[in-house]
């Protein structure tokens, strides 16, 4: 979190802005800091139609794992940064969107996370400068987590069921 306007260095203070508690510049430069949540794609990635392809990035605890996602840059498409991002982290490019599953509020990362359900095949090749490991999960046994992407995952199996 900053603590100094970034217009003319005086101290953040939070004060009510537009209706709401935010940080504010405590001079009269009229600085206001919103702290926008940051746009990040997901997507449960369907491997191979049995399984679902699940990622550890480096520096999570040994028994985490999640979806594959990443950040939305600049000038690009929701949906193709998800297909970027599955190249990226595990090197698949044999890849279909199903469909656009939601977006998904991640309040303790300040992430608002764009999320996909897609098809893939070909052979993994993990990109070992974002992620420590992968796994393959069969659907039947995949189970959400509460937070991040877990949502997502708990939507999708639900809708799976009927």
């Amino acid at each position: 979190m900053i603590k100094f306007c970034p217009v003319c260095a005086s101290p953040l203070e939070v004060k009510e802005a537009s209706g709401r508690d935010r940080l504010v510049c405590s001079k009269p430069c009229g600085y206001v800091f919103y702290d926008n949540p940051l746009p990040v794609v997901g997507a449960i990635v369907e491997y191979d139609n049995d399984t679902v392809v699940l990622t550890q990035n480096i520096g999570w605890p040994a028994d985490w794992f999640g979806l594959v996602t990443g950040f939305l840059e600049r000038g690009e498409e929701p949906a193709d940064a998800i297909l970027r991002e599955i190249r990226e982290e595990i090197g698949l490019t044999q890849v279909e969107i199903v469909e656009f599953l939601g977006i998904y509020t991640f309040y303790q990362r300040n992430e608002i996370i764009f999320t996909y359900h897609v098809r893939a095949t070909g052979d993994i090749v993990m990109d070992t400068t974002e992620l420590q490991a992968y796994k393959l999960t069969p659907i039947s046994e995949l189970r959400p987590w509460p937070f991040g992407t877990g949502p997502a995952v708990k939507d999708w199996l639900a809708k799976r069921r009927g």
